[in-house]
């Protein structure tokens, strides 16, 4: 499949996808649309409780579509624990070969005011959303370099672009992730390995429900009050782009406003930020009312 200028397209049928974070959320709302589209899936995390039964419900989608059970597979690790991840990772590429399509959807979000959050709070979100990208993706792309193919998919997230209230921790680590595609996606580029960026928006996942459970009063009123968008749909936004080539990947409608309103208007952001923040206090101290 090709798309207008040359350049090849995507195509899943066939190929082989390793997906951290596989076990929920859009990780595997990713896993089970790859699988219907007749992609081998490795859906790696964790919990392996979670894995069997994410593994079961992927399995079933597989044999609808006249599939057996080993198109779908299962990886226990810890993302953050590089020398195990390499190890696990390297048995099974040696058995199945490097995939075609690695996605990092593993991480957290853990809100918080800076001056009362622990410092482990950002050690922890750079191990896990930072580093858990860094390790996962140096387990995979030498192979892919070695054989002169292959898609790396990063996730970062709104906050990886836009500094919000609430979330000095989570932030800083989903900025880096989006520095280090930045960078990855020129190195790789060359050898014929191609790198994607998500900033996906607030997503209705059981992360998003517990991360909704710390969020400061502010962080709540200018996120919308909790409102989300499905795994579904940022799944089918990330599928559909990462066929098409496309580096920078934002689903929804809030998440492509506020990345535009930060590359064109650059410094009108933070005024715009700034409004929203001091509209929230207001309210929450009770002193935003209406003058007659």
């Amino acid at each position: 499949m090709r798309r207008p200028g040359g350049s090849v397209a995507l195509n899943y049928s066939g190929r082989c996808a390793l997906i951290t974070g596989g076990s929920r959320g859009i990780g595997y709302a990713l896993a089970e649309r790859l699988v219907d589209r007749g992609a081998s899936v490795v859906v790696l995390a964790r919990d392996e409780e979670g894995l069997r039964r994410a593994a079961e419900g992927l399995r079933a989608i597989a044999e609808k579509r006249g599939s057996d059970g080993e198109h779908v597979s299962y990886l226990a690790c810890d993302v953050t624990d590089e020398g195990r991840l390499e190890k696990k990772l390297a048995r099974l590429f040696s058995e199945r070969g490097a995939p075609d399509l690695v996605v990092n959807c593993a991480g957290a979000a853990h809100p918080g005011l800076f001056v009362e959050l622990d410092s482990s709070v950002f050690r922890w979100m750079m191990e896990l959303n930072y580093f858990g990208t860094v390790n996962v993706t140096r387990a995979v792309v030498p192979a892919m370099v070695a054989r002169g193919s292959g898609h790396v998919v990063n996730v970062s997230s709104v906050a990886g672009f836009l500094g919000v209230f609430g979330y000095t921790a989570y932030g800083a680590s989903k900025f880096a992730v989006a520095g280090f595609s930045d960078a990855l996606r020129v190195e790789l580029k060359p050898h014929g390995v191609k790198v994607s960026l998500v900033y996906p928006p607030d997503t209705d996942t059981d992360g998003f429900r517990c991360e909704n459970e710390l969020k400061p009063f502010v962080t709540h009123e200018i996120s919308g009050g909790g409102k989300a968008m499905p795994p579904g749909s940022v799944a089918d936004t990330i599928l559909r782009d990462v066929a098409r080539g496309r580096y920078l990947i934002t689903p929804g409608v809030e998440s492509t406003v506020f990345f535009r309103l930060s590359r064109v208007l650059g410094g009108l952001v933070y005024p715009l930020m700034d409004h929203l923040v001091a509209r929230a206090a207001r309210k929450e101290t009770g002193t935003d009312t209406c003058m007659s």
